[in-house]
């Protein structure tokens, strides 16, 4: 064989290796991935409004309520399912009738955005503001008891959120 035939049977080879390895290497990647997988309780109807956890590789989880015409997609929709989202690490619960809901998340008032502190018990949007304007001017919380600290915020206020907020480091 002449030095110009062996160079393109390399080149050949070469190819043939790269698409093949290119071949099992995008076979490994999707390999991997699972689809989401949601499973209603048998008392759903579609006539139902209920309440829906999410958690998860979303940017915001948390409970949302399904409406009679909402889908799972427009409730993923709204806790931004991401393009690169995970759907094997994506949970979500439907709670049933009677089912009592359990503090599945706590929302940590060091890091929340003043939307987010409205869905907490007796907080509107004034007090949520004046939370994230008290954690700006004076740091962040150490423990959830500081936030009696904020003004308008009592006992009685911080009694009601107790259970659904947290200070992580």
């Amino acid at each position: 064989m002449s030095k110009g035939n062996i160079f393109w049977l390399f080149v050949v080879i070469l190819f043939i290796v790269a698409v093949v390895a290119g071949g099992i290497a995008l076979a490994t990647e999707y390999e991997g991935s699972r689809p989401l997988e949601i499973a209603y309780p048998e008392a759903v109807t579609s006539q139902q409004n209920m309440d829906v956890y999410v958690d998860g590789d979303v940017a915001n989880p948390g409970i949302y309520l399904l409406r009679d015409g909402d889908t799972i997609q427009s409730i993923l929709s709204d806790v931004g399912l991401e393009a690169d989202s995970a759907p094997d690490v994506i949970r979500v619960h439907i709670f049933v009738e009677g089912e009592k809901q359990q503090s599945w998340q706590k929302i940590d008032i060091n890091r929340a955005e003043p939307w987010l502190l409205v869905a907490l018990p007796g907080i509107g949007k004034e007090l949520s503001q004046r939370i994230v304007d008290y954690r700006r001017e004076h740091g962040p919380f150490k423990r959830v008891e500081e936030l009696c600290r904020v003004n308008g915020i009592g006992q009685a206020k911080f009694e009601e959120a107790r259970d659904f907020i947290t200070v992580l480091d």
